[in-house]
């Protein structure tokens, strides 16, 4: 079955599909089709930040259709490997929030009675 990825590595997110049966080595093969860094350059790690073997499905790895739809992709962290042999660790760009929702635009609590006609 299908699963949705997506793959984050400081600012740069990628958001891709794959069968439950991919090895994280197939999948890095995908990565290397978008960043350029060849698998060996590369380090995968789950949401728990568990690295993820390459002869693993993602499966193996815990990545299910159920738990990897859609709307709502399985997050994989990607780490490569810098000039010095080293790989980087983790550096994950946090989102930005998004601003205030304006008063206009908030969802109005409903009195259920008006106090104009309750207080004589």
């Amino acid at each position: 079955m299908d699963v949705y990825l997506m793959i984050r590595r400081k600012k740069l997110t990628i958001f891709t599909d794959a069968k439950e049966s991919t090895t994280v080595l197939q999948l890095k093969k995908m990565i290397q089709g978008i960043t350029k860094f060849a698998p060996e350059n590369q380090q995968l790690y789950s949401k728990d930040n568990e690295l993820m073997e390459e002869g693993k499905s993602l499966l193996d790895c815990g990545i299910t259709a159920n738990s990897a739809k859609a709307q709502s992709p399985a997050q994989v962290n990607l780490a490569v490997r810098d000039e010095s042999g080293q790989f980087e660790s983790l550096d994950l760009t946090q989102y930005s929030s998004p601003p205030d929702l304006p008063d206009v635009m908030k969802v109005q609590e409903p009195n259920g009675s008006d106090e104009r006609l309750t207080s004589r």
